[in-house]
Formats: C-alpha cells, structure tokens, sequence
C-alpha cells in the first residue's frame, strides 16, 4: 500500500513538472477589421451609432477580432440649425461612392461600413458583430505602420508598409490610405435635433489621404509626410493605414499605430 501511493506520487510530480516545463500555448494574433460609422451631430438617430462605435473600439467583443473604428461625419445635415465642426464634404462623397456600391437608392445616417463588404444601420450591434464575424473568414493582406511621430511644426511621419497582393487572388488593384483620427471627441450641441446634448466620438477622421496603390503580386514601402492643424494634440491621435479596392469595395488590409511620444 505504501509503495503504490509512493508511485501514484511519483507519477503526479512528474505530470506537474511536465505541465509547467511545458511552453504556454501560442495566442493567434488577432485579424484587423474595418468599421466606419457615417454619423452626423445634427441627426437625431445617430448619438446611440456613436455610442455603439465607442463600445466596440473600448470593448473589442469579437474573439479573434482587433475592431479598428472610425468615425466620418458627413455634412448634409448642417444646412438644418447645427453645424457639425467634424463634418467634411468629402466623407459625404465616400459615403455616396459606398451608397453606389451597395445599390442604395439614398444615402443615410447612422450607417456602419464592415471591411467595404457589409453595410447597416449603425445603431444595430447584432448586425455589427454578425458582420465582423463574416469579415473575419477572409483573407487579409498584413499592413504595418511604423516610426509614427508628430514634429514641433505639426507634420505627422509615418511609414507604411504592407505584404503583397496575392497574385492567386481575383484582386489587380487596390488603394492605400493613410487615416488621422482623434481618439476622442467631444460637442456640447446648441441648435439643430440633438439641442442641449453633450455628444460624444470616437475615431473621428481629421484626414484620410490615398497615398498610393498596389497592384497583383507587389505590396507597398512608403513613407509619409501629412501636414496637420497647429492645434493637434498627439496624445488624441490614432494613425490607421489600410488597403481597399477601388470604388469602395473590400477592405483588404487594415492597421492601427499611435503617434510616439
């Protein structure tokens, strides 16, 4: 009786020491993913989209998904007493390029945009995971942003680079932007259908330049120069490159980098 509970002791030890002798297994690193909410202060439906955005980019509920948000306000719903100071016409025009793409017989807001391929009314969180989910099945292209800095004259330097274009891929061409965004935005609205509510952003897009293209079979190694406002705070910025067929189409490649300090 003692020798065999000697054994079975024996027999627990060296099962311990093997199970902590043994490496951790490895984490996969998580797939980027794509989310544009197309919003507006001045729309009544579009405070809970932004809270929703702003969920999704502190909560990153999808295993297996690295959620990378962004916020474009378009400018159509200025003319009706608030104008949104993050508004810009030309998210308006991606938006319209996307309202093509999709077959929609109007533009709308709170619109989300996963990864160029699946669109939604961007208050609606079963759909934005359902969609992430759908994104995270497709291959990606590996994007990379490096040495990202803000100088005392406030020009942003980065440098992107990405893997190449899978030349088995049905995929010729594709573009590649460079996105500034603020990590946090905030307005106390006077006027217009969200009067005397304090609104809160994520993500919100400053600048998103195409800096180049790629086509089958080469990838991209560039360095990058954006002249920012005077008043830009680097400790608010988030850089995201990403990689998209033209027309608004699928988003190949995605990545995310803050500014170094």
């Amino acid at each position: 009786m003692i020798k065999l509970s000697a054994l079975l002791l024996s027999i627990v030890v060296a099962a311990w020491i093997f199970v902590s002798a043994s490496p951790p297994p490895s984490r996969k690193a998580a797939s980027p993913v794509l989310i544009e909410l197309f919003t507006s202060e001045g729309c009544s439906s579009c405070p809970p989209a932004d809270a929703l955005l702003q969920q999704l980019d502190r909560t990153q509920p999808v295993n297996g998904g690295q959620l990378i948000v962004l916020s474009e306000h378009v400018d159509y719903w200025n003319h009706i007493g608030w104008t949104d100071p993050y508004s810009s016409r030309f998210f308006s025009d991606r938006q319209s390029v996307y309202g093509n793409r999709f077959g929609l017989s109007s533009v709308y807001t709170p619109q989300m945009v996963v990864d160029g391929e699946t669109e939604f009314v961007g208050n609606d969180s079963r759909l934005a995971t359902k969609a992430v989910e759908k994104a995270l099945t497709l291959p990606k292209v590996a994007v990379r942003i490096s040495g990202v800095s803000l100088d005392s004259s406030k020009t942003l330097r980065a440098h992107v680079d990405s893997d190449a274009l899978p030349e088995t891929s049905k995929v010729r061409k594709a573009d590649v932007y460079l996105v500034v965004a603020l990590n946090h935005a905030e307005s106390q609205v006077l006027r217009g259908e969200n009067s005397g509510r304090r609104l809160t952003h994520v993500g919100v897009v400053q600048r998103l330049t195409k800096i180049g293209s790629i086509e089958s079979g080469n990838a991209i190694s560039q360095e990058v120069d954006l002249k920012l406002d005077s008043r830009t705070d680097p400790a608010n910025l988030r850089v995201i490159a990403f990689i998209q067929q033209p027309g608004q189409k699928r988003v190949l490649g995605v990545a995310q980098q803050q500014p170094q300090k």
